[in-house]
Formats: C-alpha cells, sequence, structure tokens
C-alpha cells in the first residue's frame, strides 16, 4: 500500500474514535526499518484499545497489513507495526514519560503536528 493513503487510513481511523494530539513524524532519514511514526493519545486504556484496534482493523480493510500489535493487555501504550508506519497509542502521562517525539525528531521540520494549521511547525 502506499505510504500516503497508509498514512490518511492511520489518521482517519485514530479520529474516528477521537484520538487526541495526533502526530506524524518522518523517519525516512533517520532509519532504513520505518517510513513514518504516527503518535496519538487516548483518555483511557478503553480507549486506547479502541483506537489500535480500529487501526488495525481500517487497515485491513483497505488492503494493508498489520504485522504486529503490542500491549493490548495494560492498554497505557499500544504498538502497532504497520511495516512502513509504527503506530503509538498512549495514554497522556505514558506519552509525557517516553517523549517519542524529542526521540524521533532531529528538527522542527521532520514533524508536524495534526492539530496545528498544515502551513505551519510543530516547534520541539
Amino acid at each position: 500500500m502506499d505510504i500516503r493513503k497508509l498514512e490518511k487510513t492511520v489518521v482517519t481511523a485514530l479520529e474516528d474514535i477521537k484520538a487526541k494530539d495526533i502526530e506524524i513524524i518522518n523517519t525516512t532519514q533517520l532509519t532504513a526499518l520505518f517510513d513514518r511514526i504516527v503518535i496519538a493519545s487516548a483518555d483511557s486504556t478503553r480507549q486506547t484499545k479502541a483506537l489500535a484496534r480500529n487501526v488495525a482493523d481500517k487497515v485491513r480493510e483497505a488492503g494493508g497489513e498489520v504485522i504486529s500489535s503490542e500491549g493490548e493487555q495494560s492498554g497505557e501504550w499500544i504498538l502497532v507495526d504497520l511495516g512502513d508506519i509504527v503506530v503509538h497509542v498512549m495514554q497522556p502521562a505514558v506519552r509525557a514519560y517516553y517523549n517519542l517525539e524529542e526521540i524521533w525528531s532531529t528538527t522542527p521540520t521532520r514533524r508536524r503536528n495534526l492539530a496545528a494549521p498544515a502551513h505551519s511547525l510543530a516547534a520541539d
């Protein structure tokens, strides 16, 4: 599946279940393992699980492949591996603690906060 179509499918699936603070980080210049990281927040373990499940379901419906999923038991941080995109659905405290945005973003131009207007960049 084309990376843009996969990215759009993931974001739509997250928005369907009211994910918060969705961020996409382009990692093509940082690693050969995957092209994007998508990070989203959820208010509860129930919502975290629902978001991850919806992402997997929508990607499969669109003809994509879900490589694996981890973290469903606790529901605080669920990782969905889609090959070219790795999705992290996290509760806010876990997200703040691990701060994946800072780890994977080397410059402000590599991050795009979907809550911000498309023409502006998120600051580190």
